[in-house]
């Protein structure tokens, strides 16, 4: 046997399609729900609208999300006061929000938000019922402690953490913050109940509809989330999940693009016909297609995965992040590209969706990043 195939049999394909790939009639719906609520309040215009207001997105949309979608409740315990659902119906939920180009913070605090504080969840000061019921907005960072220099120390009343983190997704807006800080023990992952007088730097990014900050605290009171011996594990799970969870948004995202090109290269005539009869058009819409396939497919199926067995899908998430991050930006060239002059124009919703992708990709790396950690995990 060949090393590579050495390698490869350590982290075996299940030979079984996983629960949860297949929709079943609930994710149907769940879909349907959604993609009509967001049809209604969150078309291009209105989240340019609400992405140039001071939260960064519309506080009313967010509410509706919480409370008539449960959103954050959706994929935790029962006995958390969630819905019992896992990452499956996460990734509907995922792929609406990347295909409305969300702007609300489903990403950042009711996906890995509530997933990382339901890591302790009985901790004391534990913020997680705040954020499920939607009254606190959390965010993650990167979790990298080369880039969250905080230092954490004991008090009678609590951890206390101070420094700076920074590129925080949401960061403006948030109230709580999962990240990384040094103790006298090693390595930590906490939760920071931001005060007042935390500094916010609003930092100028690609994507408008994403903002960022970095925020520096002093005497910030944080529950400890990890032990020294179980943050680096947590770590490459939370990692994962904030991966699969773009590879799910960035399908979305080319769904929406591959619908809207058609549509227009129906409709857009040139030398009396439509664009779309050309042979040159039709190829570039077939490659868009299989693109959005494999995309589904590789995303789906990490998330059917990760809602089985969440410490053992790293490969699964790396090829999901590697497909689904080549076909957004993809498929957002080509939008631009096909339709025509209009497209070049900053007012086109496809350069919306392009700087999406690109901030997508930039948060948890491009395809080339993703397929390094695939040759790692299989020892090539």
């Amino acid at each position: 046997m060949s090393p590579t195939s050495a390698a490869v049999a350590e982290h075996p394909w299940p030979r079984s399609e996983p629960r949860g790939f297949t929709p079943d009639p609930e994710q149907l719906q769940l879909r349907e729900s959604l993609r009509g609520l967001l049809g209604k309040y969150s078309d291009i215009e209105q989240v340019r609208a609400a992405a140039n207001t001071g939260p960064g997105y519309s506080p009313q949309l967010w509410r509706t999300l919480v409370d008539e979608m449960s959103v954050t409740a959706l994929a935790i315990p029962e006995q958390h006061g969630g819905l019992g659902y896992g990452t499956a119906e996460l990734a509907v939920v995922l792929e609406e929000c990347g295909r409305a180009l969300v702007c609300e913070p489903v990403y950042s605090s009711a996906v890995l938000g509530t997933q990382a504080l339901l890591g302790a969840p009985e901790a004391e000061g534990n913020p997680l019922p705040d954020v499920l019921a939607g009254n606190l907005i959390a965010t993650m960072s990167s979790l990298d402690p080369a880039t969250d220099s905080l230092r954490a120390t004991s008090s009678p009343h609590g951890w206390r953490v101070e420094g700076t983190v920074t590129h925080l997704t949401g960061g403006r807006s948030a109230d709580i913050v999962i990240a990384s800080a040094e103790t006298a023990d090693g390595p930590k992952l906490f939760a920071l109940s931001l005060p007042d007088e935390a500094i916010r730097t609003e930092l100028r990014g690609l994507d408008p509809t994403r903002r960022q900050a970095d925020i520096t605290v002093r005497n910030c009171p944080a529950v400890a989330l990890t032990a020294p011996d179980t943050t680096a594990a947590v770590r490459s799970r939370l990692h994962d999940l904030a991966t699969l969870a773009l590879a799910c948004e960035n399908t979305g995202i080319v769904e929406y693009l591959l619908e809207t090109t058609v549509q227009y290269a129906r409709t857009r005539h040139q030398f009396g016909r439509a664009i779309g009869s050309f042979q040159a058009v039709k190829h570039r819409l077939a490659d868009l297609l299989v693109s959005l396939e494999r995309a589904r497919s590789a995303s789906r199926y990490a998330a059917a995965l990760y809602a089985e067995d969440p410490d053992s899908t790293s490969l699964a998430v790396a090829v999901a992040g590697a497909v689904c991050t080549d076909a957004a930006v993809h498929a957002a060239a080509e939008a631009v590209q096909l339709h025509g002059g209009v497209g070049f124009t900053w007012e086109h919703p496809a350069h919306s969706y392009f700087r999406r992708a690109l901030g997508n990709e930039a948060a948890q790396g491009d395809a080339r990043t993703h397929r390094a950690r695939i040759a790692a995990l299989i020892g090539v």
